[in-house]
């Protein structure tokens, strides 16, 4: 008699459970299903700007992409969003506090697709000038518009790797998400200053507040809902002779006029030759 109800019991389990299972499955709850569902946004692809005169300037939707240097892998900045980040509110979206991480997909997408926005009063459309602040922010709709954040490392606020100055997405528009560009090249960064920022060529990205520039760190490696990458943190890693290494220099990247693509990918060569003139200039 004790066996049969105990049986009883099992069976009875087994069904409420296969029963939740369904009624999560029905509303698109389970953890596979919610995981489809963001790659499933967030991968759209997006269609870079076209700049016509080879510059930056505000309201441009780019591409940050840092080429890795010799022993580095080329990889992107990129939303790093998983299911926890999800909201529902008032549209399906990610929601900030938002990570941020160095993707290895070299693809325009709503992930990787950064606006260059004005903090400063400038009009949309006017030219980005090298020292002058702004804010990168990712695309309205899915990923909800949000700021490149950063802000001074202390115990409780640093990068989970490397402990160095934490980098994410938040909400906020305010000083802590202003950003700048500055020519790669020391010797000739007093020379650029207040110059129109040309498109597609190796920069530095510094944060406003910290004066630490934008770094791919290629030894800290994350695993992500979309594979291997790697942290990104705002520090300025020099060599011996007070240049910048390979991990703070990034390509501001827009769509190729010439047909579809990047710049960067389809015009491989005006890189290469961005490369050999940084070789030349800071002896690397």
């Amino acid at each position: 008699m004790k066996k049969k109800k105990y049986t009883f019991c099992i069976l009875m389990c087994v069904q409420d459970a296969m029963k939740e299972y369904l009624e999560r499955k029905e509303r698109g709850e389970l953890a596979a299903q919610k995981v489809d569902f963001l790659k499933h946004n967030i991968l759209r692809p997006v269609n870079l700007t076209v700049t016509k005169d080879g510059g930056l300037h505000f309201g441009d939707v780019v591409m940050l992409v840092n080429m890795g240097g010799e022993n580095g892998e080329c990889s992107a900045l990129s939303i790093n969003a998983d299911i926890n980040s999800l909201t529902k509110i008032p549209s399906p979206g990610i929601q900030a506090q938002c990570g941020i991480s160095a993707g290895r997909g070299i693809h325009p997408c709503i992930r990787t697709a950064f606006i260059i926005t004005s903090v400063d009063g400038s009009p949309e459309g006017s030219t980005l000038h090298f020292e002058q602040s702004f804010a990168l922010k990712t695309t309205s709709g899915f990923a909800r518009g949000l700021y490149l954040t950063s802000d001074l490392q202390s115990f409780q606020k640093c990068a989970k790797k490397s402990r160095l100055q934490e980098v994410n997405l938040n909400d906020d528009g305010c000083f802590l998400s202003w950003w700048k560009v500055v020519q790669f090249d020391p010797q000739e960064r007093i020379e650029y200053e207040g110059r129109p920022v040309t498109a597609n060529v190796k920069v530095l990205v510094i944060h406003c507040k910290t004066n630490q520039a934008l770094a791919v760190l290629g030894d800290q490696v994350l695993w992500t809902t979309y594979g291997k990458e790697y942290e990104v943190t705002a520090h300025t890693f020099l060599v011996s002779h007070k240049a910048e290494q390979d991990k703070n220099h990034w390509i501001l990247c827009t769509s190729d006029p010439a047909g579809e693509g990047l710049v960067l990918l389809n015009r491989p060569e005006s890189v290469a030759m961005d490369l050999e003139r940084t070789q030349a200039k800071t002896g690397i």
